[in-house]
């Protein structure tokens, strides 16, 4: 049974509005269309895919029960690949956020490293044609 692609992730969000702010002014995804739920959220896209959900996790763990148990501790990031390396530092500096740099060994692959605002941190790499 092996997997295609990566569908998406969702994360529970101490605040819902500044983790779209994140994800959307910082990393440039998109909020677009969502069912209608009757919960709050986003869906944000990159290249017409919805690959990031947002839940507030009040919300979640009222509606959601044991599932909102911490029965998913164990995420430690999610990278995505970057495509202006100097262009990103600006944009994290202008946003305040801390960020740290790392050059993989072979120097192919230029990474920042970053959290969300929930926590999660988030590793952007630039390959060498992109920096």
């Amino acid at each position: 049974m092996p997997v295609e692609r990566l569908e998406h992730y969702t994360i529970r969000c101490a605040d819902l509005e500044t983790t779209r702010d994140f994800y959307r002014d910082v990393l440039g995804l998109a909020v677009g269309d969502r069912p209608a739920f009757p919960f709050k959220g986003y869906w944000l896209y990159l290249g017409g895919v919805p690959i990031v959900h947002l839940v507030d996790a009040a919300e979640s763990a009222e509606r959601d029960g044991p599932h909102s148990r911490g029965d998913t501790a164990a995420l430690d990031h999610i990278a995505f690949r970057g495509t202006d390396l100097e262009a990103t530092r600006a944009t994290l500096k202008s946003h305040g956020l801390t960020f740290r740099e790392n050059a993989v060994p072979g120097g192919r692959i230029h990474q920042i490293f970053v959290p969300d605002p929930d926590g999660i941190l988030i590793e952007l790499n630039f390959r060498a044609a992109a920096t």
